[in-house]
């Protein structure tokens, strides 16, 4: 483990908290945990986490804003996706974990391109799906989280599959926090 994975793993850790505690506070140190991050998989040949950190930091600065808009006026509440939209994020994701991973096997030397690239479409799933705070965000960062933790830890990144574990947990967690808000119809954290 380097200094730089360590310092990834702790800024992330407390935004992936404050994720479940429905914090509006979970993206900006998300977006500084991404860019530590970023560095940490590029060093580990895990192209598709790297770019996946990328989108991370745009689109946390998006659901920033998006949540900070709803502090000033009524803040959206937590709520379920629609089947359709379910199905259309699964296609997609499938597709770019094979065409992505198609790519990364044929023009770069990633190490494990298909598992890589599948972290990768779920985690852009369950972000786009955490941003309109829906709920079922918590079952796609789940999905995530049971292929990070096994890749993270054959590329000796034991510290990174530790805290995804942990991360496992926090998404149960996560799922069971804004089910119960979902269902009392409360707004949450701020």
């Amino acid at each position: 483990m380097t200094g730089l994975e360590g310092a990834a793993n702790a800024v992330t850790a407390v935004s992936i908290g404050l994720a479940a505690r429905n914090s509006l506070h979970t993206w900006w140190t998300g977006m500084l945990g991404c860019t530590l991050f970023g560095l940490v998989f590029l060093d580990a040949r895990l192209y598709a986490d790297f770019t996946l950190q990328l989108f991370f930091i745009a689109t946390s600065a998006l659901g920033w804003w998006q949540w900070r808009l709803g502090e000033r006026r009524e803040q959206a509440p937590v709520s379920r996706a629609r089947r359709a939209q379910l199905l259309w994020m699964a296609v997609a994701a499938a597709l770019v974990t094979v065409g992505y991973g198609s790519l990364l096997h044929q023009l770069t030397d990633a190490w494990a391109p298909y598992v890589d690239s599948a972290v990768l479409a779920l985690s852009v799933m369950a972000q786009l799906l955490l941003m309109q705070r829906r709920l079922e965000t918590w079952p796609a960062w789940l999905a995530v989280n049971t292929l990070a933790v096994p890749l993270f830890a054959m590329r000796g990144l034991q510290l990174t599959a530790l805290l995804y574990a942990c991360y496992w947990l926090n998404a149960w967690y996560g799922w069971w926090r804004w089910h119960t808000q979902w269902r009392g119809g409360t707004r949450g954290a701020a």
